[in-house]
């Protein structure tokens, strides 16, 4: 199986971007997925690889006990800042996925958004297996793009080609879908629910966006983050006259029961 070599500071130097750059989690997705699992208030949800933890504040929001887990700090630090400005509580831990272990408590929910694929998956759901209650669930949060208008992802795609090759061509390797990866696991009653959206972004978020990428952060990139910037605005700037792009976005997750779990409600 295809397992992307862990680097506990992949991300080190995305923090100042991830939250305010990639695309969100709509409040109505993460209501819709607490009503199906069937969440009550004080319910305990892991949030792992929390990154500044954008789910995790999400299903405290929504009134849940949360603990974010990630092994960047920088990260963390994000995390920490936005849950004080939210007022929200949330327990931040400094770890990964190979570290999961009772410490961590007993769960309702576990929690991914765009993490799990750099993860060794079925391991991981095996921890989660120890882990979760009976009646509990894994869900995996991610996007799919379906429009962008003007195209701005092939420049930003062939940009990182010229200047980071390595990790642009590890990035672009061919993976096993998650799906696949959940029925083998004791999670294997899996349903799939989404939200599909529009928005406009304008070059500065287009720039943050790739910032907030590990194939082109600021640490990928090193010296070359200016001149990849430069060019990624010079090469931008003639697509849209008004400085404006669409992107039409499906924000998915997969929800993974264990048999014999799944409720019975619809919501």
């Amino acid at each position: 199986m295809d397992t992307i070599p862990f680097e506990a500071r992949r991300f080190r130097s995305t923090a100042a971007y991830y939250a305010r750059y990639r695309v969100p989690y709509p409040p109505a997705l993460l209501a819709g997925v607490a009503a199906r699992i069937g969440l009550k208030p004080g319910d305990r949800v892991l949030d792992l690889g929390c990154g500044p933890a954008m789910l995790g504040l999400g299903f405290a929001r929504l009134g849940m006990e949360v603990v974010g887990v990630d092994p960047e700090p920088e990260m963390l630090e994000a995390a920490a800042i936005a849950a004080k400005n939210a007022k929200l509580p949330i327990t931040l831990v400094q770890g990964s996925s190979y570290e999961l272990g009772p410490q961590l408590g007993r769960l309702k929910l576990v929690v991914m958004g765009r993490s799990f694929h750099w993860m060794d998956r079925l391991p991981t759901l095996a921890a989660l297996d120890e882990l979760v209650d009976p009646g509990g669930a894994v869900a995996l949060f991610y996007d799919r793009k379906i429009e962008t208008e003007p195209n701005w992802r092939a420049v930003v795609e062939n940009l990182s080609v010229k200047y980071v090759p390595d990790r642009a061509r590890r990035h672009s390797r061919d993976r096993m879908r998650h799906e696949p990866i959940l029925l083998q696991s004791a999670f294997s009653a899996v349903e799939e629910r989404g939200l599909v959206f529009a928005q406009e972004l304008g070059v500065d978020d287009i720039v943050g966006r790739a910032f907030s990428m590990s194939v082109t952060s600021p640490d990928s990139l090193g010296a070359d983050a200016d001149a990849f910037e430069a060019e990624l605005r010079e090469q931008l700037a003639p697509l849209a006259v008004d400085g404006r792009f669409s992107e039409v976005v499906a924000a998915e997750t997969l929800i993974g029961f264990r048999p014999g779990e799944v409720p019975a409600n619809a919501a």
